[in-house]
């Protein structure tokens, strides 16, 4: 995970996982949307989860 891309998931989540696919991207969006840590921390998890 780059700097760049860290950054990016603290200051609007959603777009940091939207290459991740379509289903990391909805469940980011809903979280940032319940509240915006839960959408910090699920983008912080997806974009650390090694492939």
């Amino acid at each position: 995970m780059s700097f760049l891309r860290a950054l990016l998931a603290i200051l609007f989540p959603p777009l940091a996982v939207i290459d991740k696919g379509c289903g990391s991207f909805l469940i980011t969006l809903l979280l940032t949307f319940a509240g915006w840590v839960p959408g910090v921390i699920a983008a912080l998890v997806i974009l650390n989860k090694s492939n």
